[in-house]
């Protein structure tokens, strides 16, 4: 069985690439079942940075096949998806899960939401019935290694997200918050995020909007905000001095007109926006307009990266930490590649155990005596037991076959023969 991982992030691939792959929570379940046409284990992970599909399989070359699948799934041309695509196998394939566990491949260095997202994708795999031992085992041993690496290093210690970015940057437009009124589209983790970091910065009002009203007012109570659907989100758009929106819309919520229709009602005040979904909330035209300052996930970078030196040497330490534990899982994968070995011999002797068990019980019903049945039984078991392992020693004795001999000793834990000074038998 080998480990297989296909996919695009925010290294390989610009955002206007990424949301085209992208899978929406209510198509996963049928795209997870048609990669399980393909492969033995499959799960998915998308995200507004990353999707990967993460495979075993015993097939050996299964990588074009899935490259071919992901494109036509999202009806894109394979040749223009590929240059944007990366493969990664067994030992790298290992390295690479571990280290989207532990936050080492994210946008923002350490952040724990991948974490959460990996659960949610294996969470998702195991309710459709197309993962198993081998996935299974890996995502737990990145789950305990991401533990690890946040318990045992300070990666963690500095609060750098895309939240936390995002917040920054609306601070370098507005030097000051307390006057301004932000409106959040979405009610996920990422918004919650971004909640907190307004609030923590003194932020004058908020406003959540999303599709479960109920939703929406809960998360606004935190910051004694105002929650509303969004149906109704032209209608408050123009007192919004800073949107920031993440959603799981396969289709963008907030299009130009209607950011033209705000802008003409605040009588051209700036807007700032961050659409941080993937795919986009907001359509791309809106970057057009005058007084609208739109970012995207990934024009948060350079924020992000003047608040990443503090985690670098922390990263360091978790790579060496991630090698310690690739090393220790492809121990067990290679183990897997021969217990089909093991099983083959344990049933094998239980054939043999059965068959002998069987004759010794037929003659204590033909009248012999129970001695004679077990003398049978152990004169034969023996035998057969050790028949075969005594043909293979004594064809490798005659061949010459000196090292089939000595694993023969290990094997089967016999003790070598002693030998004097000169290393001559004794």
């Amino acid at each position: 069985m080998s480990i297989l991982i296909v996919g695009v992030n925010h290294k390989t691939a610009p955002v206007s690439i990424r949301e085209k792959v992208s899978f929406s929570p209510e198509s996963m379940p049928q795209a997870l079942h048609s990669v399980h046409q393909i492969v033995q284990e499959n799960l998915i992970l998308s995200t507004c940075n990353r999707t990967e599909i993460y495979v075993a399989s015993h097939q050996q070359q299964p990588v074009d096949t899935l490259m071919e699948w992901l494109a036509g799934w999202h009806n894109i041309a394979t040749t223009h998806l590929k240059p944007y695509l990366y493969v990664h196998q067994q030992e790298d394939a290992v390295r690479h899960a571990l280290r989207v566990a532990c936050g080492l491949d994210s946008l923002v260095l350490g952040e724990p939401q991948i974490l959460g997202q990996l659960k949610s994708a294996l969470q998702a795999a195991s309710d459709n019935a197309v993962t198993g031992s081998q996935l299974n085992r890996l995502m737990q041993h990145a789950f305990s290694t991401a533990k690890k690496v946040r318990t045992q290093t300070s990666i963690g210690a500095n609060p750098i997200s895309v939240a936390f970015a995002a917040v920054s940057l609306a601070k370098q437009i507005f030097s000051k918050l307390e006057k301004q009124t932000a409106l959040l589209i979405g009610a996920g983790e990422t918004i919650e995020l971004v909640g907190k970091h307004l609030a923590a910065n003194g932020i004058g009002h908020v406003m959540v909007a999303n599709r479960s009203l109920d939703k929406a007012q809960k998360l606004a109570a935190n910051y004694g905000g105002k929650g509303i659907g969004l149906q109704d989100l032209a209608e408050h758009l123009p007192q919004a001095d800073i949107v920031i929106s993440s959603t799981a819309s396969p289709v963008p919520i907030l299009g130009k007109g209607a950011v033209e229709r705000a802008l003409k009602i605040r009588k051209h005040r700036p807007m700032f926006m961050v659409d941080i979904a993937v795919p986009r909330d907001i359509e791309q035209e809106v970057s057009n307009l005058d007084d609208v300052y739109l970012y995207t996930v990934d024009d948060l970078q350079s924020v992000i990266e003047e608040n990443l030196q503090s985690r670098r040497a922390a990263a360091e330490q978790a790579e060496s930490m991630v090698v310690e534990e690739v090393v220790s899982f492809m121990s067990w994968l290679r183990a897997q590649d021969h217990m089909a070995t093991i099983r083959d011999y344990r049933a094998r002797t239980e054939n043999i155990r059965q068959e002998v068990f069987d004759k010794a019980l037929s003659l204590l019903h033909n009248g012999k005596s129970p001695e004679e049945a077990l003398q049978f039984l152990a004169h034969t078991l023996a035998n057969k037991l050790s028949h075969d392992a005594t043909q293979a020693m004594r064809h490798a004795a005659s061949n010459g076959d000196h090292a089939l001999l000595q694993h023969a000793k290990i094997l089967l834990n016999l003790p070598s023969p002693a030998t004097d000074n000169n290393g001559k038998h004794l």
